[in-house]
């Protein structure tokens, strides 16, 4: 890998005026990094185009704003773009949804831990949790995800996601053997996609700094769907596994963080 190797951030987005200069900033000022991000907006009515042209002399900045049929839809065109940016100067790939953003540095320590592991074909790092406000929420659960995310292995992930989406970053060789997003799922792409990259390149390098902040709001997949997602990722278990242990543990998981997400929204 290259000293400064390259990323390739690909972030979807549609109606995310609120938070996506706060996401676009968070990547472009990333240091000692080459970053080309790619926004692909699924023909916002909201500000979100307006705010895209303000970032048009970056050099290393693109977007396109048309319909598309959802996230993975976006997803897969965006990775299908990497053909007409250089493929083979690109090493690490990586999304960030438009209303997530990165912390200081987040990028840098990325190269770090593939440096120092160079057979590692994806990372996984750790995540806060905040509000639509930025002030971090729902400490207990991340805490809970770092302890799962400590013993990461396919049973595991079977069982449940511990899997911060927006702190995971994957080699473009490693992206090219697992192929795109399952276009079919609506909440679970990402939970699916992991579960593959286990099949074609193994177990992800697991470090615990925290390198993003995962955003939950009223409009957001999970702040305000969390019944279906959990309903979707069971599916999803059941196509990697027929083991009736694990998936009795996945219905048993489920049931355990539906009561809490419960118990935190009564307050």
């Amino acid at each position: 890998m290259l000293n400064k190797p390259r990323f390739f951030i690909v972030t979807p987005s549609f109606n995310q005026a609120q938070f996506i200069e706060q996401t676009i900033v968070s990547i472009l000022n990333q240091e000692e990094c080459y970053v080309t991000l790619l926004v692909m907006d699924g023909g916002s009515s909201d500000s979100t185009r307006t705010i895209l042209k303000k970032f048009g002399k970056e050099p290393n900045f693109f977007w396109v704003s048309e319909k598309d049929e959802g996230q993975s839809d976006a997803l897969n065109k965006g990775i299908k773009a990497i053909k007409k940016h250089k493929p083979k100067s690109i090493d690490i790939f990586a999304y960030l949804n438009s209303d997530d953003y990165y912390l200081p540095h987040a990028l840098v320590e990325v190269v770090r831990g593939f440096t120092q592991h160079p057979r590692a074909n994806w990372l996984v790092a750790d995540a806060i949790i905040v509000n639509e406000h930025g002030a971090e929420i729902q400490r207990p659960i991340r805490m809970y995800k770092r302890f799962w995310r400590k013993l990461l292995s396919a049973p595991v992930l079977s069982i449940l996601n511990p899997i911060p989406q927006p702190a995971t970053f994957i080699r473009y060789s490693a992206l090219q053997k697992t192929g795109l997003f399952n276009q079919k799922l609506r909440y679970t792409m990402d939970y699916e996609y992991w579960h593959r990259l286990f099949q074609s390149v193994g177990r992800p390098l697991v470090i615990s700094l925290p390198l993003a902040a995962f955003r939950i709001h009223e409009a957001s997949k999970g702040g305000s769907q969390f019944k279906k997602q959990f309903t979707e990722e069971l599916e999803v278990s059941q196509q990697f596994t027929n083991n009736s242990t694990l998936l009795s543990l996945h219905k048993l998981h489920n049931l355990l963080i539906t009561g809490i997400y419960k118990i935190i929204k009564s307050f």
